[in-house]
């Protein structure tokens, strides 16, 4: 999206620190990535380590050895937090920099705003537009904006996310599959599914989110007034991001907090993907987190899933090593290459066109029944519907 509204792309390339011990960081981070199979450490990999660098140095201000350890180890400490302050920071202003580019491209007059809006529109509703007695789409990013939310506000669709509250949204560990039901007109006593509604699951978390201590109940998880695109002085942005912005990984102290709320996350991939029947559609994403490789591998073992995988490139060669790793062939359909990787084309050349009411499918099953087929008579099969039969 943001390559289509020439917006600025944020850039999570690996950059080292200038502290002491940052050569320490960086080992730390690169074995972290081939742990992963990412090949090549990024940010998250250095914020990581980072992580548990600055763990340590608190483990060693405790003991207050006659050395001069302690000391060292809080210097150290001071410096470290002050620099993972600073590389956050920068993350967000990335973030909020491609949301900005995005919604001046919206805002402008004319044929180009109205085609990158009518794209964006029509890319989600392709997937959130089907009958209500069938299973809500469900999107899963691991992207840190807002851009699957504006789009649904652009759309009016209902987003069901966990979070529960009007003033301040909180995260809730109870996923009770709570949906939206109404009463149709002139109908008494027989409510349906609300159309419209979705579900959306931000595995990494999301720069809105924050950590938020309290009295009782210890930490919970809110989300933040931070409007979309909002200015990099808003008082919404934290101070000291390294303590209470909620982006993997986990800014936790403790082993509580370090499994919440990301362990709700990945269970609720793990409960939508792993059961049968499920499609998964990949877009932009590279096969760098093992942790939803694993599910999506797991989902595979299952003979009537199946997974679309759309990307501008081969990712550096993940994409391959994951199909070959996962042996299920006819389970997978592969879109590669700038062609079908952009969104432009592949919404107005190969999505199907949103339709949510049945009226319109019978429409359009008409209308191709009355066009000519190769001898030049129209075809006159019928359906099963149309023959009385089950539909």
């Amino acid at each position: 999206m943001a390559r289509l509204a020439d917006a600025p792309i944020v850039d999570m390339t690996a950059r080292s620190f200038t502290c002491d011990l940052a050569g320490v960081v960086d080992r730390a981070a690169a074995e972290s990535a081939r742990r992963s199979g990412r090949g090549t450490p990024n940010l998250e990999d250095q914020v990581r380590a980072a992580r548990e660098l600055i763990g340590g140095l608190r483990i060693m201000i405790a003991d207050d050895d006659q050395d001069g350890l302690a000391a060292r180890a809080r210097d150290l400490l001071a410096r470290w937090q002050g620099a993972l302050d600073e590389r956050l920071q920068a993350l967000l202003r990335g973030v909020l920099q491609t949301e900005r580019g995005i919604e001046t491209a919206l805002g402008r007059q004319g044929t180009d705003a109205d085609r990158i809006r009518r794209i964006l529109c029509s890319f989600l509703l392709t997937f959130a537009s089907r009958t209500a007695t069938r299973e809500r789409l469900h999107v899963f990013t691991t992207n840190y904006d807002r851009i699957v939310e504006h789009g649904c506000d652009l759309l009016g669709l209902r987003v069901l996310d966990r979070f529960v509250g009007r003033l301040k949204p909180v995260f809730r560990a109870s996923r009770l599959g709570i949906d939206l039901h109404y009463n149709p007109p002139g109908i008494r006593g027989e409510p349906r599914y609300l159309e419209g509604v979705v579900r959306l699951t931000k595995l990494h978390g999301s720069i809105d989110w924050r950590q938020e201590e309290t009295g009782a109940g210890g930490p919970r998880i809110v989300r933040a007034a931070l409007p979309f695109a909002a200015s990099d002085d808003h008082p919404e942005l934290p101070e000291h991001p390294r303590d209470g912005l909620i982006v993997y990984p986990n800014p936790a102290k403790d082993i509580e907090t370090l499994e919440y709320p990301y362990a709700e996350l990945f269970r609720d991939l793990a409960a939508a993907a792993c059961q049968p029947n499920a499609v998964i559609v990949v877009y932009g994403y590279g096969f760098g987190d093992d942790h939803i490789n694993r599910v999506l591998r797991d989902m595979l073992t299952i003979p009537s899933a199946h997974l679309a995988i759309l990307s501008y490139d081969g990712a550096s060669g993940r994409i391959e090593r994951f199909v070959e790793a996962a042996g299920r062939d006819e389970q997978i359909t592969l879109l590669l290459g700038d062609h079908f990787g952009d969104l432009a084309t592949l919404v107005e050349h190969y999505l199907p066109k949103p339709a949510i009411d049945r009226t319109t499918w019978r429409m359009v099953d008409l209308l191709n029944r009355r066009t000519p087929h190769g001898s030049g008579e129209p075809s006159s099969r019928l359906d099963e519907s149309e023959q009385g039969g089950p539909e």
